[in-house]
């Protein structure tokens, strides 16, 4: 069993920026894709940004391409989301997720709040 432990969220004025951090129990190698989601109160869960593990290309949602970056710490386990020029649009819980062949492992979520 993996876990998948986020950290870095918290209230950020509009504009602001915030590193969310996303640490695996175990390699992070085993996913096929390491990815971040988020959901707003009455929203769907969407994704955010998502990394391969083979070839490390990534994909972004249209609404946080160029002010979000994903990458991946393989020597720690971890996946990062750089969160730049936030939004209040962007208020949201923000989960990181695992993706395998057999399916896929979930953190418990850290809310990330932005003010206008």
């Amino acid at each position: 069993q993996v876990q998948l432990v986020e950290s870095g969220g918290g209230l950020v004025q509009a504009g602001g920026s915030l590193r969310l951090a996303c640490a695996a129990s175990r390699s992070i190698f085993r996913f096929n894709a390491m990815g971040w989601y988020r959901q707003a109160p009455g929203k769907l869960r969407e994704l955010v940004a998502e990394i391969s593990s083979d070839d490390y290309s990534t994909k972004y949602a249209d609404s946080v391409k160029g002010r979000f970056t994903i990458s991946r710490d393989n020597a720690r386990n971890t996946v990062y989301l750089q969160m730049n020029s936030l939004k209040p649009e962007d208020t949201a819980v923000y989960y990181c997720n695992g993706r395998r062949l057999a399916g896929e492992y979930w953190g418990q979520g850290t809310q990330v709040t932005v003010s206008s």
